[in-house]
């Protein structure tokens, strides 16, 4: 990891002082004459899988429940969700995607065979959340599908059914069959995943091997579809070199990758009782999405050039073990201030490589991994995570500004992060944000911020922080975290300056 970090440091977010340069100003340069991009809204997506109580139970309760709901989908998750603005949601996995056939989560529901979720605690499912269920949900949403097909156990047919059962408008005997289900116009599904860790538990493919069989199901998938190739886990650069060199672009939207924060893989530790260490641990794994987006992205730009080609990271956030006394299957854990690190140090990654990374997906929405939201019973709980996520969907479709940014260390023992990590739009109506995350566990940072110039005349801003790394959102204390006014920023002669506190999220508004 070593080299890692060392690349970390010259990569993150533009050019960070050399090690012997700690004590220096935090300093944010916006670069006006840079070129500018969009930053794609769907890099602010989700995950719902079929997986612990995710859908069942946390999106899903049934519309006989006593739980106010939509068609089953509880009303508060829609509410919450709406406000958070989600651009698009996946599902149904994950693993479970490759064991899914999904014909059996449609027609009446009292008719549907059971199926049992063999990769996540071997519960014996219903299917009574299926694909009417889960696209009306995202109308209701108002954010985009993100279909995970079943490649691994499943059949080219199989998966070309389900686009014509979604999306084909005119009379085929899959739109016929979606009418008699009682659906008369098509969802018009546009992202499809060809596969889920194919390199795991989507088959324990060899990349070559992926290469040819994506190919063969991505000529068959017809229509107007964002096709998105099973991708690489973490630093496996070869698997994304072999994709890009073997499947020809026309049949390929996107490549995902895979790459979550932990302390270590076979240790996770506890999602609240860690030490800095962990914490540590945690965010120098959280920081190295800079160098996988940077890597991947040069073997991307090796075969195209032009980034017609969206590097999709579908599957990231913190894991660590699960919270005593739930099923280890669940993957249920606590969602605290280090996870609102992790969230808006690596949404600040996202948004400052937009120019390649223009989708993304934290795993997952409710009650797994680093959840946004967490139920019990009717009470639900926004975490740290979703106020992280809230704050920033201002840089949603927004214009990137890109910035230099210069960074004081976050030094543990004898080991350096940055401390800062910072990026920056413009929205439709010409207001500029500014995210801001401080990682140090313990120091408050001075930043300037200079924006050569802009003639701003009014800054305002939101902070989410807490006393402790480890607190958290509970069911009896549910707005323990969540944003407040920032009275830490000062607009002075277009120089912005910033006290920014230990573990804390800012984002600016500069009018």
């Amino acid at each position: 990891m070593k080299k890692h970090y060392q690349y970390i440091r010259t990569g993150i977010l533009g050019v960070l002082l050399s090690a012997g340069a700690a004590s220096a100003q935090n300093t944010v340069t916006f670069k006006p004459d840079a070129p500018t991009q969009t930053i794609n809204r769907n890099i602010y997506g989700h995950f719902a899988e079929h997986l612990g109580n995710c859908i069942y139970g946390g999106f899903y309760v049934g519309d006989t429940s006593h739980i106010p709901n939509v068609s089953g989908v509880r009303k508060d998750v829609i509410a919450a969700l709406r406000k958070m603005k989600i651009p698009n949601l996946r599902w149904p996995g994950g693993c479970f995607a490759d064991t899914y056939h999904w014909k059996d989560g449609i027609g009446p529901k009292d008719k549907r065979p059971t199926i049992v979720n063999t990769w996540w605690g071997n519960v014996t499912e219903d299917n009574s959340f299926g694909t009417h269920d889960f696209l009306n949900m995202c109308e209701e949403l108002n954010t985009e599908p993100y279909i995970s097909g079943n490649v691994g156990s499943g059949t080219v047919q199989e998966l070309t059914d389900w686009v014509q059962y979604a999306n084909f408008p005119g009379k085929s005997p899959m739109s016929d069959l979606r009418q008699q289900n009682g659906r008369k116009e098509p969802w018009k599904v546009q992202f499809w995943g060809v596969g889920n860790e194919a390199w795991g538990c989507g088959g324990n493919m060899r990349p070559e091997y992926y290469a040819d069989l994506y190919r063969k199901y991505a000529t068959f998938m017809q229509g107007n579809v964002f096709r998105i190739a099973s991708g690489a886990n973490g630093p496996d650069y070869n698997w994304t070199e072999v994709l890009m060199k073997n499947i020809p672009h026309h049949l390929l939207q996107g490549i995902a990758l895979h790459h979550y924060s932990t302390v270590e893989w076979s240790k996770k530790g506890d999602a609240v009782n860690f030490n800095e260490q962990q914490y540590f641990a945690t965010m120098k794994s959280a920081l190295f999405m800079d160098t996988l987006v940077i890597k991947h992205s040069a073997i991307m730009d090796k075969y195209d050039p032009a980034k017609k080609v969206a590097l999709v990271v579908d599957e990231w956030g913190g894991w660590y073990d699960v919270e005593g006394g739930t099923n280890p299957g669940f993957l249920f854990q606590q969602n605290t201030m280090r996870d609102a690190m992790i969230a808006g140090a690596t949404l600040n990654i996202f948004n400052n490589h937009s120019d390649r990374v223009r989708m993304a997906n934290l795993a997952q929405a409710i009650n797994v991994l680093q959840s946004v939201i967490l139920t019990k019973g009717d009470v639900m709980v926004l975490t740290p995570t979703y106020h992280v996520m809230e704050m920033y969907n201002v840089h949603q479709d927004a214009t990137l500004i890109p910035i230099a940014l210069h960074s004081n260390d976050y030094v543990y023992k004898n080991e350096k992060l940055p401390a800062v990590s910072a990026s920056a739009s413009k929205d439709k109506n010409g207001v500029t944000h500014i995210s801001l995350v401080n990682i140090d566990a313990h120091k408050t940072q001075d930043i300037t911020l200079d924006t050569h110039g802009q003639g701003y005349k009014s800054i305002s801003g939101r902070i989410l922080a807490s006393a402790k790394l480890q607190d958290y959102n509970s069911f009896t204390k549910p707005d323990n975290i969540k944003p407040a006014d920032f009275k830490g920023a000062t607009l002075k002669n277009n120089q912005v300056s910033v006290k920014l506190p230990p573990f804390s999220v800012v984002v600016l508004e500069l009018k």
